[in-house]
């Protein structure tokens, strides 16, 4: 096995291992050749929790990604068929893009690329940093080769983001931003010859040509980041937040809502649908001190689809579902405060631990991921195997279990021996004076 095949695996969650199994079999079987490339080669290589699989073929990709879709019962929720690549979502929440092996060519900045097939060697050569330009072949014959055109994998070990092409911010300004938020995320410095380039495009007005709907897309991907109020900052050092909201760059009102908002986001389980939950209360922190008009303004400046503003705008609304219950004097019990919560929109409870100034919503939510979720993890399957019911009865069964491991009391501790009382002083004998 290859040593880098070998810390691929010990990089990846168990379901992104079987992940990676399911479309290594799909590739097999269409007789394509498959990499993994991009933002998974980068994390790993850098010794970092690696987030999302990214794939690339030297074929059909979308036809590729329906069939993976089909077997391993993962649904598409998007597909470019510009750029013929995919997101794909499986049922245990691990997160993949498949994409076609291309090169892109510009017309005009900031335009949309004309693409055609290309060669990985090309696709690589393509790409916006030296340290996503990296591949790892998964196919049979050469497996575990890993492929780095423009020694990228330097670049990582030196902690620097170095542009792949000197017209690249040109070509696509949006790298301007992926640059802030790569080197805020991975504590990388910008290269010496890279920030010259970036001057030069700054002074050309280059990031005035990033479409609305693109600054949209990577103001969500930023609610994802864990250090979401320094990328705000480097953007605003910048004189790119502006791009977003000319009010948001007026002002640092967005700093205390931003830097709550992250410590309540790292209470939360670190998955895929947590991490695209937080996008809903990112914006309401981010947005918390702006005007009502530039708030309701924001979602057709960057063009948001309805879904996506909805995630915020309709936000509150939809927390008072979960609001009135969490505030109840019938919910006692650990194991009422474990259900409800378990069961509720993650966007809706970080809502609420954010905004409501209610004592026993903020106690009950606080004690469900301090005590309550992690005594239910604690579980071993040895416990979880001495459940003996039906498989109708299985789901309630395990509810029960739960509910009697949070709500019985400790045992109470023996009360203590009275301690034996202290022995009495010596006489002190008067000594004789002559």
């Amino acid at each position: 096995m290859s040593d880098y095949i070998y810390m691929l695996e010990s990089h990846l969650s168990p379901d992104q291992n079987q992940v990676l199994g399911e479309v290594m079999a799909a590739a097999a079987q269409a007789n394509v050749n498959l990499f993994l490339t991009g933002g998974a080669m980068r994390d790993m290589l850098a010794g970092l929790r690696i987030r999302d699989l990214d794939f690339v073929v030297e074929g059909a990709a979308l036809k590729l990604a329906k069939v993976v879709a089909q077997h391993a019962g993962a649904t598409i929720v998007s597909a470019d068929e510009n750029r013929k690549s995919a997101e794909l979502i499986f049922r245990s929440g691990a997160t993949a893009q498949i994409a076609m092996s291309r090169q892109e060519r510009y017309p005009r900045g900031g335009g949309k690329p004309q693409v055609s097939p290309a060669t990985i060697q090309e696709d690589l050569r393509g790409r916006d940093f030296t340290c996503n330009a990296i591949a790892l072949s998964l196919n049979k014959t050469s497996r575990g080769l890993l492929l780095d055109p423009l020694n990228g994998l330097a670049d990582i070990e030196r902690r620097e983001l170095r542009a792949v092409s000197a017209y690249g911010f040109y070509d696509d300004p949006t790298r301007l931003l992926r640059l802030v938020r790569l080197s805020v995320r991975l504590g990388f410095t910008i290269e010496e010859r890279t920030a010259m380039q970036v001057a030069n495009a700054r002074e050309a007005e280059v990031e005035k040509a990033i479409p609305a709907r693109t600054l949209g897309a990577e103001l969500k991907l930023i609610g994802t980041e864990d250090n979401v109020a320094g990328i705000i900052d480097a953007l605003a050092q910048a004189d790119l937040l502006a791009l977003f909201s000319p009010a948001l760059a007026a002002g640092h009102a967005y700093r205390a809502g931003l830097a709550r908002f992250e410590k309540i986001a790292r209470m939360l389980p670190d998955e895929p649908q947590t991490r695209a939950a937080r996008f809903g209360p990112f914006m309401y922190a981010l947005t918390e001190h702006a005007g009502a008009r530039e708030r309701l303004a924001l979602p057709k400046r960057l063009e948001m689809s309805r879904g996506t503003a909805n995630q915020w705008l309709q936000l509150e609304a939809r927390s008072r579902k979960l609001l009135a219950p969490l505030r109840s004097v019938r919910i006692r019990k650990p194991s009422q405060v474990y259900q409800l919560v378990s069961a509720a929109p993650p966007d809706q409870v970080m809502f609420l631990m954010y905004a409501s100034p209610v004592k026993p919503v903020q106690d009950r939510l606080r004690a469900y991921f301090q005590k309550y979720l992690p005594a239910v993890q604690e579980i071993t399957p040895e416990e979880w195997a001495t459940l003996d019911a039906k498989p109708s009865r299985q789901h309630k069964a395990r509810e029960e279990f739960i509910a009697n491991r949070l709500d019985r009391r400790p045992p109470r501790k023996p009360p203590a021996e009275p301690l034996p009382p202290p022995p009495a002083p010596e006489p002190v004998m008067a000594r004789r004076t002559r």
